[in-house]
């Protein structure tokens, strides 16, 4: 019977986990499988990790013009992928566009990646919602982009150097404009902490 009350309870713990972690990452449904995400130490928010290269990734811009990752060398990218039907990403936008605010510029840009199969259109509108003023828009209807930089699940985001090479991947919604995640980007991309802000929408 005590065996049984120890399996029951270590059951129940691993749901609540499990629910825990989907409010703020969504690793299910198409287009391809998911994994668990991989937790960071306390209070980084990229794990360190050597530079590597980031695959070449292909979508649109808000007007429809096609563009490539590589259109953003010369500045720091943070490469958020996500799609308006996960709740998570819903609640991490408005940072999101609170970052781009601040630390937008030649130097630095987010760059939010949508894979709604819907498209453009879709993605507009969820802007207008949510009252998104400083993030550029970006959509790849295919989803392929998910695939090509091995995603596991939404959002991710990979903060990217300004040789396009990746330093570091986040998983799950994060308060992007707090003043450590601020500071841990500003460091890991080298670069003083900025006082004015601007936006880029190249």
């Amino acid at each position: 019977m005590k065996g049984r009350t120890l399996v029951g309870g270590a059951v129940l713990c691993g749901a609540a986990l499990a629910v825990g972690l989907g409010a703020l990452f969504y690793a299910g449904g198409t287009p391809e499988e998911h994994a668990a995400p991989t937790p960071a130490a306390a209070g980084e928010v990229f794990p360190a990790a050597a530079p590597k290269p980031v695959p070449e990734l292909r979508f649109i811009d808000g007007a429809g013009r096609p563009r490539l990752l590589r259109d953003f060398r010369g500045k720091a990218v943070l490469l958020n992928l996500w799609a308006t039907w996960c709740v998570p990403c819903r609640k991490e936008m408005p940072a999101l566009d609170r970052l781009q605010a601040r630390l937008g510029g030649s130097g630095f840009q987010v760059v939010p990646l949508s894979i709604d199969k819907k498209g453009l259109l879709a993605v507009q509108a969820f802007y207008t919602e949510l009252g998104l003023t400083s993030l550029a828009v970006f959509v790849d209807a295919s989803g392929s982009s998910v695939r090509e930089v091995s995603a596991p699940g939404l959002p991710t985001t990979l903060l990217l150097d300004a040789l396009g090479r990746e330093l570091g991947r986040a998983l799950g919604a994060k308060e992007w404009d707090a003043e450590a995640v601020v500071a841990e980007i500003e460091q890991r991309i080298g670069r003083a902490p900025k006082t004015e802000a601007a936006t880029a929408k190249p």
